[in-house]
């Protein structure tokens, strides 16, 4: 008898686009569910395009039923305006994760690119073409941020088992693996299609 599948939800945030991918775990498979984007009109009031954002997560959680949700770690790079941009609208996913009860990890870029790829400094392209590999599309998923949300949603996938062995290892702490946890919309969707 096969275990049921987990549904996790990757994030990667944008303010004009954030990237989500939604993907089942059974076992050591992996399935996508659903990806796309919630994109947001460059002219509004930025209190309403994150309220977009907000809603749109709680949405596909709702839908989904995602116990679990994976969100790319803030870096600062040398566009600080850019950095603050992601953080407000990483700010609202989170809260909706957290809202609806789904437990969120944290991982930085080097880790998601280890986990998909097996290299900490591969290229977009690599990173795209594992993912396809990886959930048997045809082809790579687009655009780039929901190619990203489902990279971080496998390198999650990809941790759990890692992760509970270490639970069950006696004096362990499972927080030395375990990152974070937190205690209608334009939606651009694709669903996926395996081989």
């Amino acid at each position: 008898m096969s275990a049921p599948s987990r549904i996790i939800l990757g994030i990667d945030p944008g303010t004009a686009s954030t990237g989500y991918g939604v993907i089942a775990q059974s076992g050591n498979r992996l399935e996508l569910v659903e990806y796309g984007v919630v994109r947001t009109e460059a002219g509004r009031e930025l209190s309403s395009r994150l309220e977009e954002i907000f809603a749109a997560v709680g949405e596909i959680l709702r839908q989904h039923h995602a116990v679990e949700a994976a969100v790319e770690s803030l870096f600062f790079n040398v566009n600080a305006r850019t950095a603050f941009a992601v953080g407000q609208a990483r700010g609202v996913a989170l809260l909706a994760c957290a809202q609806s009860g789904c437990e969120v990890h944290e991982y930085t870029p080097q880790e998601v690119k280890q986990a998909v790829v097996g290299y900490g400094k591969a290229d977009k392209a690599q990173v795209q073409e594992m993912v396809r590999v990886l959930l048997r599309l045809t082809e790579r998923p687009q655009p780039d941020h929901a190619s990203d949300a489902l990279a971080v949603a496998i390198c999650h996938a990809h941790g759990r088992g890692l992760r509970a062995r270490i639970e069950r290892t006696p004096g362990r702490a499972a927080n030395r693996v375990a990152r974070g946890g937190v205690g209608s919309p334009s939606l651009s969707t694709r669903r996926g299609e395996s081989t």
